[in-house]
């Protein structure tokens, strides 16, 4: 009966989250189709994207109902995602190919991408260790940093290449991809401190 009532929980709580994302992914989607972020100052497009990783960062803090939730989904879920970075990093040579992102923004956000995602999916196929969930968020961490640091940099220096974040897919990436990506580090760091006595982990 217990393991009946806490799928009956996970359930709802899968289908609430989706619906956030569903819609949170829309808005962004529209927000980029229709040109709003074209006409918001430059530096605060950087805001937003820490705001989407912040905003989740709070609600998982605040609600323990939430964090209950996450930690049903455990910690291979979350490393599992990150596998979809492999896609935004072709997305992001792409873009660099057709010299629509800096130089210096592609070469970091987008390798790094890449090896977050080959990572991500080498953890989900081998033995699960903490020491290997804790390696990946670590790296898949370091590396938003660098790219939020490059695209900010690459900001201030006015480099009208920039304009491409504004665009579909791109936008995608970095306003949704990004915030739910680097919140779901921040609650897998968050899951291996509660855990640290074990071995081997879920």
């Amino acid at each position: 009966m217990m393991n009946q009532i806490v799928e009956i929980q996970k359930n709802s709580g899968t289908r609430v989250l989706l619906s956030v994302l569903a819609v949170w992914g829309a808005a962004v989607g529209a927000a980029a189709g229709t040109g709003v972020y074209r006409v918001i100052y430059p530096l605060w497009l950087a805001g937003l994207i820490a705001l989407g990783i912040v905003a989740p960062v709070v609600v998982y803090g605040l609600s323990r109902g939430f964090r209950a939730y996450i930690a049903t989904i455990g910690l291979r879920t979350l490393t599992a995602f990150h596998i979809w970075r492999i896609a935004a990093a072709l997305v992001f040579f792409w873009y660099g190919a057709h010299d629509l992102l800096p130089e210096a923004f592609v070469r970091n956000a987008g390798w790094g991408d890449l090896i977050a995602g080959l990572l991500a999916l080498g953890v989900a196929l081998l033995p699960k260790t903490r020491n290997r969930y804790l390696v990946f968020h670590l790296f898949g961490f370091a590396d938003f940093v660098v790219a939020v640091g490059t695209g900010l940099t690459c900001f201030l220096l006015n480099d009208p290449r920039m304009s491409g974040i504004q665009t579909l897919p791109m936008a995608l990436i970095l306003f949704y991809g990004v915030g739910i990506s680097g919140a779901s580090h921040l609650m897998a760091f968050d899951l291996l401190r509660r855990r640290s006595g074990l071995s081997t982990v879920r």
